[in-house]
């Protein structure tokens, strides 16, 4: 009974996760200090926890399944890896961003989906399996595609530790999921009694994160506001409609498409956090994906209630 309303409290705490954001986001603008303790390795850690916590939902069968029903996955994480980048780069570029800021907005960009979207989904009635598939393919192809891939867009003019990308991506992404499935497959009792508080545990973290980075920067943040919230809410639509228009074009139906597009328009925002705090001697890299992770968290509950009204098509037959 204990564990029953442990889980049911944990679920709806997890459920309000743009609400969190958004909270610690304000709060960090009139009182700072309440969040920028919060910074070195416990961002780092907080992360690993939170992809620790994603690992422990997975066994080796769902990897398995990836590849019985390839094509969903493979159009997701194929969208994830060339509409994002692409938009990133373009929207810095189209708007002038300074460079860190610029090179901030790619970072991101280039980072796999987010543990966020299985949620958004859930609530979105969208395929919640081929949600966790696709966070699953993007985020193993993270410790490759997003290191290649920022410093392929970023260029040669911009400071930055290629090889402190790939290691980072490797610790706080690789290892925590790898560890959290072996822990699943090998001690499933103990693994179902953390996925009760877990998620909830997750949501607090990375709204520590983002109102750690957005109180250290406010001030920088306040001088480039309007470009720097409009580039970062145009990079996240840009995610959501292409993501799901291309889908839709290519496997015309109508759930697995609001999944694809919540998948590739809702980013690893944390990562992001790491990557750029890490490997570039500017903070005002990291600024980019905290908001980011405000921003799609938004986005994505305004979508998940406007589908949550309307059963997608193939349901309906």
């Amino acid at each position: 009974m204990k564990t029953a309303r442990l889980r049911k409290i944990g679920e709806i705490g997890t459920l309000l996760f743009p609400v969190w954001v958004l909270t610690g986001s304000v709060l960090s603008f009139f009182f700072p200090q309440w969040f920028t303790w919060f910074t070195g390795p416990w961002i780092t850690y907080g992360l690993g926890f939170t992809m620790l916590g994603m690992g422990i939902t997975l066994l080796p069968q769902d990897f398995r399944d990836v590849f019985q029903t390839p094509v969903p996955v493979l159009a997701g994480v194929i969208l994830q890896y060339t509409v994002m980048p692409l938009s990133g780069w373009g929207i810095g570029i189209l708007l002038d961003l300074p460079a860190p800021l610029a090179t901030g907005l790619i970072v991101v960009s280039c980072c796999p989906g987010g543990v966020a979207s299985n949620v958004i989904t859930y609530l979105a009635k969208g395929d919640l399996a081929l949600s966790v598939s696709m966070t699953a393919s993007s985020t193993i192809l993270s410790v490759f595609m997003t290191p290649l891939l920022t410093l392929l867009l970023i260029g040669k003019g911009v400071e930055a530790s290629a090889s402190g990308l790939f290691l980072d991506t490797f610790q706080v992404v690789i290892l925590p999921v790898a560890l959290g499935v072996l822990l699943n497959f090998y001690l499933p009792e103990i693994s179902k009694r953390i996925q009760t508080v877990s998620p909830l545990i997750a949501v607090l973290l990375i709204t520590m994160i983002v109102s750690s980075i957005l109180g250290a920067g406010r001030e920088k943040i306040l001088q480039s506001a309007g470009r720097l919230i409009v580039a970062v809410v145009g990079l996240h639509s840009s995610g959501f409609f292409f993501g799901y228009i291309l889908s839709w074009l290519f496997i015309r139906k109508q759930k697995t498409s609001r999944t694809i597009s919540i998948e590739v328009g809702m980013q690893n925002s944390g990562l992001g956090v790491v990557l750029s705090r890490n490997n570039f001697p500017d903070p005002l890299v990291a600024i980019p994906a905290a908001i980011s992770s405000l921003v799609h968290s938004l986005i994505g509950s305004l979508l998940a209630a406007f589908w949550r009204k309307s059963k997608p098509d193939e349901d309906i037959r």
